[in-house]
């Protein structure tokens, strides 16, 4: 049977790391962790000289030239030698800026060699390196709750498929934000270590980097110059061909060697290539007296993709070729250098106090991982955040539901969000440790294809949905929800991707963690936990957001912002306030509260998102709720249609209250369907959001608002 490049690399990777018992990211060490840092500074291939100036002035010693290589020399006399590496790395250019706000891109160069390079940027957050500093978007995404319109669409994604969202309406928007034509684009990504390993866009090219940097400064602070003079180069636009190196060469008289570590690459390298091998650069090194150049390239897993990862060793082996080359005997004493802190995100937020006090509680929510039937963090948020006289009353009911109920016992109305997010859970650990996942929900696997991984903990005596009778033991769940001890840290890994694709969607879901089997079990990874992929709530122009779950993170704001808002004791009827779980592919959270009170509740409202089609790959002919015009009446969904009666009832509320009202027909479904069986109409009470169930939703600050507001007027209105 022919093995896969991914089963080569975990054999190999396995066979030379030592894996322990429990690789907490500490564990790991923190060589890992100053390898991974490199990947992070924004210089792309065509931009060294815009971006690299900041990280010298971070990096003491070293200078930029002309051509936007970093350089340190260190020692004098003979002989001459330079060792380099590639700095910048492929990235997306914007070539056209839309009327209504978006960004159309272009590969810079060759771009990467990974056939999914362009279809990982999909959902993903980016940064717009702009003249002023970078800014945030996200690329837009299908709306994964219209899976059925773009069931054709089978293709791998190219460049000339994404659209930038960076959360302007406008091509004024996006110029008001600095942006202009050309400026490069990347992953917005942290440093990301995982046991024995590094990982990130182009890791290898940048472990490289990180061993140059290392030896340099070793040399510099300890005065030992290996004898002569040695050049350190991070070289600018290896992606046109070493344009930066040859350069350099070009212009710094004659050298004896040369040492390039070199892109990762399929299999290790280390070898001498003739000059002529190295094209248009070839006769530059031949006239600075340089006959050849070692070549030393990293094996690294999946070659060009967005995880790339570097093993440990083999970054250990980068270190010992730079001080070799640079005329030492070894690596012995050299400790690895992280890189300077990243630029960070320019904010074009305003001053509102009312959307930062939203945009700081959402940021909060979506930050906390809670993935169907793991919704323990969330509930103990949405505790925490009652106000006293509602934390006093909710209850906790044996699954993890949450409600609280206020106002006389009559015209019961239920307003309920759900607590859970969509994501994976471990169905199966092969014996190389490779993790085959069970969806949960409606996650789009291709979104999620070569992205971070987390493997997470859930602590001892939570909730569980296999209970689900109804049973009410508020009282132990409330205090066990409420308690402030969490559970170890999550595992970091990655989730693999495909190094040959001729389709668009992976097919099956798997994620590595590092480790093989036996240490996984060691560190208590079981069938049935939860894995998610890292995410980060951003502020996205001057009112948009963007997030991972914000289905129904942004419904749980709403409804806690509301009920922060509501004095109980002059409801006119009474009123239900509930956040369920496992919503997501099963409503089971819903069906429980259902069983318990649906028979005697008049009407219920689902604070869910709307679907809209207000994206540039959706068509407008329905769902079509433009972000930023307000709240939406979700009406007409696949699972029912909300009465005249009570559509009108909401549109009297908000009329009378001030606030602008949408009204529309989406897909999919929502937690109140439960409820209808037993009697009680549902209707949505939404927001409009961008690319669901992605990795990148997309809502507008000012409609969670107005929701909030929404929903305390309909709460408040009395019978008419």
């Amino acid at each position: 049977m022919r093995r896969s490049p991914i089963h080569s690399f975990a054999v190999a990777f396995l066979a030379t790391v030592l894996l322990v018992p429990s690789p907490s990211l500490a564990q790991s060490g923190p060589d890992l962790e100053a390898i991974a840092s490199w990947v992070v500074p924004d210089v792309v291939t065509g931009y060294e000289t815009r971006l690299a100036p900041a990280l010298a002035t971070g990096m003491p010693g070293w200078s930029v030239d002309a051509w936007g290589n970093l350089v340190r020399v260190v020692g004098s006399g003979s002989p001459r030698r330079i060792v380099a590496c590639a700095l910048d790395r492929p990235g997306l250019s914007a070539s056209q800026i839309t009327d209504d706000g978006y960004l159309r891109v272009h590969r810079i160069g060759r771009g990467s060699r990974h056939p999914l390079w362009d279809q990982a940027f999909e959902a993903q957050q980016v940064r717009v390196l702009t003249p002023a500093g970078p800014v945030a978007g996200v690329v837009a995404r299908s709306n994964g709750h219209f899976a059925q319109q773009h069931r054709r669409e089978t293709a791998v994604v190219g460049a000339d498929d994404l659209w930038v969202d960076v959360g302007a309406a406008s091509r004024a928007d996006v110029e008001a934000l600095g942006i202009g034509l050309l400026d490069p684009i990347v992953r917005h990504l942290p440093a990301w270590a995982i046991a024995g390993a590094a990982a990130g866009p182009d890791v290898g090219r940048r472990a490289g980097c990180a061993a140059v940097a290392s030896v340099a400064e070793s040399m510099a602070a300890s005065g030992r110059s290996g004898g002569g003079e040695t050049h350190f180069v991070m070289s600018a636009q290896e992606g046109f061909g070493w344009v930066g190196l040859s350069s350099y060469v070009a212009r710094g008289g004659a050298f004896d060697a040369l040492t390039i570590l070199a892109p990762g690459a399929d299999a290790a390298e280390a070898e001498v290539r003739p000059a002529a091998a190295f094209g248009r650069a070839g006769e530059v090194l031949q006239r600075a007296g340089l006959a050849s150049a070692r070549w030393v390239a990293p094996e690294v897993r999946s070659p060009g993709a967005h995880m790339e990862v570097i093993a440990g060793p083999e970054a250990t082996r980068l270190l010992h070729e730079a001080a070799v080359a640079a005329g030492r005997s070894d690596a012995s004493g050299v400790r690895w250098m992280a890189a300077p802190a990243r630029v960070p995100l320019a904010s074009a937020a305003t001053g509102d106090v009312a959307l930062a006090a939203a945009a700081s509680m959402l940021k909060e929510l979506v930050e906390l991982y809670g993935v169907s039937g793991h919704e323990w963090a969330v509930r103990r948020y949405v505790l925490e955040h009652l106000p006293a006289w509602a934390r006093d009353r909710a209850v906790v009911d044996d699954i993890g539901d949450i409600w609280v109920a206020a106002g006389p016992d009559r015209d019961t109305t239920v307003f309920m969000a759900h607590m859970d997010e969509v994501g994976y859970e471990v169905a199966s650990i092969a014996a190389d440790g490779t993790v085959t996942l069970r969806r949960q929900g409606g996650a789009v696997s291709s979104a999620w294809e070569g992205q971070t991984a987390l493997l997470h903990f859930d602590p001892a005596g939570a909730p569980s949905t296999q209970n689900a009778d109804g049973a009410d033991t508020s009282s132990r769940w409330k205090d066990e929800s409420m308690r402030a001890t969490a559970p170890r840290a999550p595992l970091r890994g990655v989730f693999l991707t495909r190094d040959d694709a001729d389709r668009k969607d992976p097919g099956e879901d798997r994620a590595w963690f590092g480790m093989d089997r036996a240490a996984m079990e060691a560190a208590g990874v079981r069938p049935g936990l939860q894995v998610t992929s890292l995410k980060e709530g951003l502020r996205l122009g001057q009112h948009r957001f963007v997030a991972r779950a914000l289905d129904d993170r942004a419904g749980t704001t709403a409804l806690l912002m509301a009920i922060n808002g509501i004095d109980p004791d002059a409801l006119p009827g009474k009123v239900i306030f509930a956040w369920s779980v496992h919503e997501e592919g099963g409503l089971t959270g819903a069906g429980a509260m259902a069983s318990r009170f649906g028979s005697t509740t008049r009407r219920i409202y689902s604070i869910d998102t709307f679907v809209s089609s207000d994206t540039p790959l959706e068509s407008p002919h329905f769902a079509y709720a433009p972000l930023g015009n307000g709240p939406v009446l979700r009406a007409t969904e696949n699972s029912g249609v909300s009465p005249d009666a009570e559509r009108a009832r909401v549109r009297r509320a908000a009329r009378d209250a001030g606030i602008e009202l949408q009204m529309g027909l989406t897909q999919g479904g929502t937690d109140g369907t439960q409820f209808t069986f037993w009697g009680a109409p549902n209707q949505g009470l939404s927001w409009p959001g961008r690319y669901s169930h992605s990795p990148g939703e997309v809502l507008d600050l000012r409609d969670l608002v107005r929701l909030g507001d929404l929903i305390r007027a309909v709460a408040t209105a009395g019978e008419r």
